[in-house]
């Protein structure tokens, strides 16, 4: 039998409690943080309306609240990802590749990012002169 939406408004209502005990903050500095009245978020947190996906958006880009959790009750992997540094690092890539003239399928490219990307997310570094022999392997 399929969960009835007020189960899983008691759910989603229970996280974000939980979620804004974490912050340490009272239901009534939340609901000002939000933009909506105490009434209204007090009912979210009660499981008995469902809190608009603005209101969402807004918890996590105030306070970083992992919205797969509050929503699904489960970690979303990415959050814990660091794009600026992925970013930087695609762009030193393109330039390697633009200044050496060197062409690679973006499949193979992808799998350069991607390694260095894993390998900096588990703190272990990689050096320049790692890529640029990756990129020697892969050469076309």
């Amino acid at each position: 039998m399929a969960d009835r939406p007020y189960d899983y408004l008691s759910s989603l209502g229970a996280r974000l409690a939980i979620a804004r005990n974490e912050l340490g903050m009272s239901q009534k500095k939340m609901a000002d943080a939000l933009g909506i009245s105490l009434r209204a978020y007090q009912s979210y947190e009660l499981g008995k309306r469902s809190i608009p996906v603005e209101r969402l958006v807004e918890l996590h880009r105030i306070f970083s609240v992992d919205l797969n959790w509050v929503l699904l009750g489960v970690d979303a992997v990415r959050l814990k990802h660091d794009l600026f540094a992925l970013e930087e690092f695609e762009v030193a890539l393109d330039k390697y590749l633009s200044d050496n003239g060197i062409s690679l399928k973006s499949e193979k490219r992808g799998a350069i990012a991607a390694r260095w990307y894993r390998s900096f997310l588990e703190g272990k570094g990689v050096i320049m002169d790692d890529v640029h022999t990756w990129i020697e392997l892969l050469k076309e």
